[in-house]
């Protein structure tokens, strides 16, 4: 599988604080605990405190989630790891149907690595993959992308009975779910992993289930550990920092509102908007999960007051009720795991610049952020396309009409395009020769110059473009190469890995593939990774 790497500054849509983090760490650093590629692990695990009665119960919990999944021989070994001691390395997603877009797989192979090099370098670690199954929002968990025939673009959605504002971890499929496999694997076609989605998406099994079943099965050879964050005894386990949130919740909020005007003042934009009445905490009313506000002394949750002993109170009686926001997730994981680094995307990396206040406040102590890959998967057809057209994986991130009109200028007929290319120079070589004599006759003609100049070229340019669109209408072949190159690096105007589900690649190319992305992909890399299959 042949590998290249493109530069962050050519991925779009890429936030200046990401790229920041990457390539220009001291802008950043009063965000951020450690620099996203320093040699850390020793150093970190030294400041790693984890009572050995909270292992022990939270290595109960792992052991009894896993072993209802189906977990391998590895995954459990590293159980056992972990009880004795190994650190984790943790990354996780929310549970998408179909084990969401392909980055949730290199957010799991990156664990993997991560925890290997840690472990190589003396400090023995495990993988984690956290299931975000107390989030809410069911429209982002409930579609996955595959592609159609011709890499046309298919769209599956399951629809599912619940309550608005109900943990989707929670929800069970009925039985529309087999006719949404079904659709499935008529794109997908038999295989391995057309078998193991079968098997994970049954009716009666909640998206928090399934996902874990899935993931289970795919990185069985990797050992990684599955966690599902909604587990009543894990909630016990982080009664704690639930009740610490409820107690420091004026301190939390005052240093939330202080690290916004902080990334706002350095020109960064913040992930989360927090308002004088926030709080990091949701509770579950009526299986709804609703967020808990504080008005000056006081706390509200829907309609319902309660004093903050009164809120104490129902944290210490029912802590399964509880969850945490986006800023607080982090360090309720950290409080349950022992974590020696969290493995996460551009998002939650703009998340870690919020939340590393949270961490203060209740764990006095920050985690590190690191990365995950990024990559694109090219297709041997696509592949054949780009070289074809001579067509590089930067141009494609440009929108399909760009693409279609750059694919069009490449194929006019022989001559033509090196007549364009020959008249353009010609032109810029005369030009420059008539500005030298203006120069010398009266420079404020030179001005004037370059504006006829830049017409020149405008018009040239344009009657290119012209000739393009003339191709394109005579050769429909060009606008159909162009929709399918979109569609496959692209798609929806997105980088592939937030669009496609990763079953569409495993499926087509075996499980094997992981193994060939673990291989070929370099943790220490801020570029984004292509990778020609």
């Amino acid at each position: 599988m042949r590998a290249e790497c493109l530069p962050i500054s050519s991925i779009p849509h890429v936030s200046r604080l990401y790229q920041d983090y990457l390539n220009n760490f001291e802008r950043v650093s009063s965000f951020y605990p450690r620099p996203p590629f320093s040699n850390f692990y020793a150093s970190e695990a030294k400041s790693l405190k984890y009572p050995s009665e909270r292992r022990q119960r939270v290595a109960d919990a792992l052991e009894k989630q896993n072993r209802n999944w189906g977990a391998s021989a590895k995954t459990l070994e590293n159980i056992a790891r972990f009880r004795d001691g190994a650190a984790a390395l943790v990354t996780g997603q929310q549970v998408s149907l179909f084990g969401g877009p392909l980055f949730s797989l290199l957010k799991a192979l990156t664990a993997v690595k991560h925890a290997a090099a840690a472990s190589a370098a003396g400090v023995e670690t495990v993988p984690i993959f956290w299931l975000a199954t107390e989030d809410h929002d069911l429209a982002e968990v409930s579609s996955a992308v595959l592609f159609d025939k011709g890499f046309g673009l298919r769209k599956l959605s399951v629809s599912a009975k619940t309550k608005e504002g109900a943990p989707v971890g929670t929800i069970q499929f009925g039985d529309e779910i087999q006719s949404l496999v079904k659709e499935a694997l008529e794109l997908l076609g038999e295989s391995e992993t057309a078998d193991i989605l079968r098997e994970s998406y049954a009716p009666g099994t909640s998206f928090g289930e399934a996902f874990a079943k899935l993931f289970s099965r795919l990185f069985a050879d990797f050992g990684v550990i599955i966690l599902d964050a909604s587990d009543a005894e894990l909630h016990r386990v982080a009664k704690p920092v639930y009740a610490d949130a409820v107690q420091r919740a004026a301190e939390i909020n005052s240093a939330l509102l202080a690290r916004g005007k902080e990334l706002e003042h350095a020109g960064y934009h913040v992930q989360v908007k927090v308002s004088g009445s926030s709080t990091t905490l949701f509770m579950l009313q009526d299986g709804v999960r609703t967020p808990v506000h504080r008005v000056n002394s006081h706390f509200s949750i829907g309609k319902e007051k309660l004093s903050a002993a009164e809120l104490m109170a129902r944290v210490k009686a029912h802590p399964e009720k509880f969850s945490a926001n986006a800023l607080m997730r982090p360090a309720v994981q950290d409080y349950l795991l022992p974590t020696l680094a969290y493995v996460g995307g551009p998002a939650e990396v703009a998340y870690f610049a919020q939340s590393a206040v949270v961490y203060e406040q209740l764990l006095g102590r920050v985690t590190p952020i690191l990365p995950r890959i990024s990559a694109t998967l090219v297709e041997p057809k696509i592949g054949r396309l780009l070289s074809k057209y001579r067509i590089n994986i930067a141009e494609t991130f440009q929108g399909p009409e760009h693409l279609k009109q750059l694919l069009a200028m490449r194929s006019l007929p022989a001559g033509l395009d090196s007549a364009f290319d020959s008249t353009r120079d010609d032109i810029e070589t005369d030009l420059k020769g008539i500005s030298t004599r203006l120069q010398q006759l009266d420079p404020t003609l030179v001005d004037a110059a370059k504006k006829s100049a830049s017409k020149i070229m405008y018009q040239l340019s344009r009657l290119q473009s012209r000739a393009a669109t003339a191709v394109v209408r005579k050769d429909a072949e060009i606008g159909r190469h162009g929709e399918q190159i979109a569609n496959a690096l692209f798609p929806h105007k997105n980088l592939q890995e937030r669009e496609i589900a990763g079953v569409e690649f495993l499926a087509r190319h075996g499980t094997s593939l992981l193994q060939q992305i673990y291989d070929g992909a370099q943790t220490n890399c801020p570029d984004h990774h292509v990778f020609y299959l």
